[in-house]
C-alpha cells in the first residue's frame, strides 16, 4: 500500500484573485435610485438591493457584486453613469 504525503496545512496555494464593486454612500442619490440601479445592473433582488442600500447608508460603503474584472467593469461603468460612486477593488 502506497500512502501519499499531503502538504502541510500552513502551505499556501495559489488562488485566483477576484474583484468586487464597492458602492459608496453619497448625499445626492435617493434610496430608491440606488435600489433600482442595484436591481437593474447588479441583478439584485429588491430585498437584497434594499439591504445593501441600508448598509451603505449606515457604514459608508459595501461590496455589491463580486466576479472577474471583465464581468464587473461594464457594471461599474453603468453604476457610474447613474451618478453612483462605485469603485473596483481586488479581493
Amino acid at each position: 500500500m502506497v500512502i501519499e504525503e499531503l502538504p502541510d496545512v500552513d502551505e499556501k496555494t495559489e488562488v485566483e484573485k477576484g474583484w468586487q464593486i464597492i458602492l459608496h454612500n453619497d448625499d445626492v442619490n435617493s434610496f430608491e435610485h440606488v435600489i433600482d440601479s442595484l436591481v437593474k445592473y447588479c441583478r439584485h433582488s429588491k430585498l437584497q438591493a434594499e439591504q445593501c442600500t441600508h448598509i451603505i447608508h449606515f457604514n459608508g460603503k459595501t461590496d455589491v457584486k463580486r466576479g472577474s474584472l471583465d464581468d464587473l467593469l461594464p457594471i461599474q461603468v453603468a453604476l457610474l453613469d447613474q451618478k453612483l460612486s462605485a469603485t473596483l477593488e481586488e479581493v
